[in-house]
């Protein structure tokens, strides 16, 4: 059994209706699901994605108000890539970054694909990718819903780089527990370092790589705001799930066991540099509870938070965003 892909990539945000902003007014996403983060139900979870909310278009953001800075080092998802249609698309992307003052780099090669990396207001490293015809992963349905021309919309996620110090014992989990197939490497953009070695699953392609980029020299990271908390892989079904949630227990690692999230099954584990890894199904997704059509407009509460539904609104702090 092999994993699908990149299901969803989740970040730090101390500023939610600055995030909402930037990833729906200026990124031109579709807020998918408006809910709390289940583990802490004082703070909001903000779902961004395609327009059907599918798996594989997720980026979604934990808010924590007053969250400190981050300080980058070794152990951490570093950047996170942003698939688009074309290299038209990113130089439409170019100019709209200069006219909305956003960070950004020039248009350069990445793993062979058309790149533009630039950052969000809390110093997020993102990266668009063009897929160019490339093969591998399907893309999502680009959402219309924003002043971005469907044309040149994001389309879903790309790869992740994983920044450590010793890659061995996280390539060995990738491809000895996790079904990974190392298919090239690159040299960095920048400085006289390692080649980044480039893992893929599933159908390959831009949605289902993992990029490691070895960086010894570098201090353990300090995770803040603009931090990725973890990456989850896509499993296509309950049936999967369990196959997978007992290949987790008997590999040794340390590990959440079975987690139920309502619009997906999840299960958490660390790899050896310490980066969290989540599995997650495709189904049911976001839509059990929610119209598509509507997706996101209400705080949504999986069936075992709504009883708590009034002390729970009661604790969280207004949330005043323009949708």
């Amino acid at each position: 059994m092999k994993l699908l892909g990149l299901h969803h990539v989740s970040i730090l945000t101390g500023k939610a209706e600055r995030n909402f902003q930037f990833y729906t007014k200026v990124l031109g996403l579709r807020l998918v699901k408006k809910t709390v983060n289940q583990d802490n139900t004082e703070s909001y979870h903000l779902f961004y994605g395609d327009a059907k909310g599918s798996p594989g278009t997720e980026i979604t953001f934990f808010d924590i108000p007053g969250l400190g800075h981050t300080y980058p080092g070794v152990g951490s998802i570093s950047s996170t890539s942003l698939r688009v249609r074309d290299t038209n698309a990113l130089h439409y992307w170019e100019e709209r970054f200069k006219q909305f003052r956003i960070q950004h780099d020039s248009i350069e090669k990445r793993n062979n694909r058309d790149s533009l990396e630039f950052q969000d207001f809390e110093g997020t490293r993102l990266i668009l990718v063009a897929d160019n015809g490339e093969q591998g992963v399907r893309p999502g349905v680009p959402w219309g819903g924003s002043d971005v021309p469907v044309e040149h919309a994001i389309l879903g996620l790309g790869p992740v780089t994983l920044t450590v110090a010793v890659p061995e014992k996280t390539i060995s989990v990738l491809t000895e527990i996790m079904g990974f197939t190392k298919v090239g490497s690159y040299p960095p953009l920048a400085g006289d370092f390692p080649a980044i070695q480039v893992f893929a699953t599933g159908e390959g392609g831009a949605g289902a790589e993992v990029h490691i980029e070895t960086r010894p020299e570098l201090p353990r990271v300090r995770a803040g705001r603009g931090s990725v908390h973890h990456v989850a892989f896509r499993v296509p079904n309950e049936e999967e799930y369990e196959y997978w949630a007992e290949r987790i227990a008997t590999s040794g690692l340390m590990n959440s066991g079975k987690v139920e999230r309502y619009y997906f099954k999840a299960l958490y584990f660390r790899e050896p540099n310490h980066i969290l890894f989540e599995l997650s199904t495709d189904t049911p997704g976001f839509d059990v509870d929610e119209p598509i059509e509507t997706l996101g407009e209400t705080l949504a509460l999986p069936p075992f938070l709504e009883p708590r539904r009034k002390e729970i609104e009661e604790k969280l702090r207004p949330l005043d965003l323009d949708i």
